[in-house]
């Protein structure tokens, strides 16, 4: 199902796993970053723009749109 233009893409649209790319660990789509470097380095205090400053093939939009994703999810969790 394609991402409608006001809500941008999903996360199955954002997030891709394939067994030939780092095992098959969840990576940002068209990178080989793990999608757990984002969690891990925001977890030791850098920003957002710090990490796409580190990981030059991230884009600072679908890195944010994954947090945004991430957060919703969790909040509906909590809410069940």
């Amino acid at each position: 199902m394609p991402a409608d233009s006001q809500r941008g893409p999903t996360l199955e649209e954002l997030i891709t796993s394939d067994p030939e790319i780092l095992g098959g660990r969840r990576v940002f789509r068209g990178t080989r970053v793990p999608v757990g470097v984002l969690f891990e380095n925001l977890a030791d205090g850098l920003s957002v723009d710090e990490i796409v400053d580190a990981y030059q093939t991230l884009d600072k939009d679908d890195v944010v749109r994954v947090l945004t994703l991430m957060s919703r999810s969790l909040a509906g969790s909590e809410a069940a």
